[in-house]
């Protein structure tokens, strides 16, 4: 082996300081430019003179709004105005140039996330703010300590259930449907149903692109009551400004996660704390509670359940065929994911649970089973997963080894295995593209998905435009995610192509395809619903 002398050294150094890190955009982020177009291969995001000289990490963002760090400590968002809803209702205010997050703390935030239309952000102190959507924004506090491990008190538990039972009492019944303003109609979804069950690898995805629209009812309303249904369910009622999340004293928050309408935050000492809306399972508190309105911890650690991979399991002959309780491998929660309405953990032995809705296999279980309380996905039993990602309907995770892990809806091929089958089990990714490849960062959309692999490469997969019924996308999308008065215009649902893959082109993909930037070296890579922010290293 060569040594290294002061010169080589220096010239290193000199390397390190003349490269600066950007970040890139593409997709659709409806006030990210002037035209609202989508953008169809990457561009450069110009950071703002008053949010520091660089970048620090990308966070994806929210449905049509963007957020990314700046080497300051600010968050910096853009992206969707004031009359095109989302981002503008969460108090930001976005435009079409990125700006620095009004936050009512100067302290730097470290990490941020985006659910539909609300965020989340921690900042170098270890405290959460959180802002957008009230019904995802926690109140009160919380009721006490949970003991970390093995050593979980009962009569905790068994308060915090009292109290979520005697919580979900108190919703009014209109917060179990989702309704939207559409063109001066109001667009009501109604809870959904159960459907068939299945248990197994794989099922159809042709008939679930509507994904749940048979469930809609509408009904005319004239413009005088939509007007005044308009103004008293404003942004002032809707929404929320920054506040901070109250939690237990002595509590420090390292990262968080916003899925559609819940948030799940991770502690320091890999404590799971979640709130929003739970009525899937998708806070893993065991029961269907919908409104979680401060957070509580989350029972990853202890007991949990086996996931029901009957196959898996009775070929090892471990199991019986029915779900059984086990001691959980690890100790403690190193990650954490969102989806729309399902999540996921890791455990520091490399363990995945998930919890959460699982009509579309999203659970990895094997089955179309909702699970209440986190499960382990047994089937990755003895594969160390290192991290994990979820979009709406699906999940992708990466072992240790650099292997990809995909399961759940797949009707525009976001799970990568080239073609539109959903997968009830995790499905390993073995396409060409990938052969004798390593994959490091994960990250999902809506309905897409995007890799960085160990030596620099960038794939994305999916949904890469709206479909030619892009009304019915839209109010399928709207009904998974919403559950709250939306402000859309017309144009947002025209048909227009969303190209969140930065391809050049409109065209889904269903296997992972490569998207080259040239000159600049991938360190992270964040998907909003719509979009992809990428964070790279470039030489001045």
């Amino acid at each position: 082996m060569n040594g290294e002398g002061k010169e080589s050294k220096e010239v290193k150094m000199e390397e390190a300081v003349n490269k600066e890190r950007v970040v890139f955009m593409w997709g659709y982020l409806p006030g990210a430019l002037p035209q609202r177009t989508p953008l169809l291969s990457p561009v450069n995001v110009q950071i703002p003179a008053s949010a520091g000289c660089s970048w620090t990490d990308v966070c994806g963002g929210g449905c049509g709004f963007a957020m990314a760090i700046s080497d300051s400590g600010k968050l910096i968002t853009w992206g969707s105005t004031d009359d095109l809803g989302q981002s503008y209702v969460t108090s930001g205010k976005h435009g079409e140039i990125p700006e620095p997050f009004p936050l009512p703390t100067e302290v730097s935030v470290v990490k941020a996330a985006a659910g539909w239309a609300h965020c989340a952000a921690v900042t170098e102190n270890a405290e959460v703010y959180t802002w957008g959507w009230k019904e995802c924004i926690p109140s009160g506090k919380v009721f006490g300590d949970l003991p970390m491990g093995t050593n979980l008190e009962k009569d905790v538990f068994e308060r915090q259930n009292s109290l979520l039972a005697e919580q979900d009492k108190q919703i009014d019944i209109c917060s179990c449907w989702y309704t939207h303003f559409m063109k001066g109609e109001i667009l009501e979804v109604s809870p959904r149903s159960q459907g068939s069950r299945s248990s197994g690898g794989t099922f159809s995805a042709a008939d679930s692109k509507g994904g749940g629209e048979e469930g809609t009812k509408r009904r005319r309303t004239s413009s005088a009551k939509h007007s005044a249904e308009s103004s008293s369910s404003g942004d002032e009622t809707l929404s929320a400004l920054p506040c901070l999340v109250t939690l237990n004293p002595g509590v420090r928050i390292a990262t968080v996660a916003a899925g559609g309408r819940h948030t799940l935050a991770l502690s320091d000492t890999g404590q799971v704390w979640g709130w929003g809306y739970g009525g899937e399972g998708q806070l893993g508190l065991g029961s269907r509670i919908r409104m979680v309105s401060s957070p509580h911890p989350v029972p990853c650690i202890e007991s949990s359940s086996l996931g029901k991979d009957r196959a898996s399991a009775l070929s090892r002959g471990s199991l019986s065929s029915e779900r059984q309780s086990f001691r959980v491998p690890g100790s403690y929660v190193k990650g954490i994911a969102c989806g729309g309405r399902h999540s996921a953990v890791i455990t520091d032995a490399g363990a995945l649970l998930t919890f959460g809705w699982g009509l579309y296999g999203q659970c990895g279980q094997g089955s179309t089973d909702d699970e209440l309380s986190p499960t382990c996905v047994s089937s990755l039993l003895g594969i160390r997963i290192e991290s994990v990602a979820a979009g709406l309907w699906h999940t992708v995770c990466v072992s240790t080894d650099g292997d990809v892990y995909a399961f759940g809806g797949n009707q525009f091929g976001q799970l990568g295995t080239g073609g539109d089958q959903a997968e009830t089990l995790p499905r390993l990714l073995d396409a060409p593209s990938l052969e004798n490849t390593n994959v490091k960062i994960v990250s999902c959309g809506a309905r897409h998905s995007a890799i960085i692999t160990e030596d620099g490469k960038i794939f994305c997969w999916g949904w890469n435009k709206y479909g030619q019924d892009p009304w019915k996308y839209i109010f399928a999308y709207l009904s998974q995610c919403c559950g709250v008065w939306l402000k859309l215009k017309t144009e947002i649902l025209s048909s227009r192509c969303l190209k969140q893959l930065g391809l050049g082109d409109v065209i889904d993909r269903n296997i992972p395809s490569q998207v080259t930037i040239e000159g600049c070296s991938p360190k992270n890579i964040a998907c909003g619903w719509w979009h992809t922010l990428l964070l790279a290293e470039s030489p001045t």
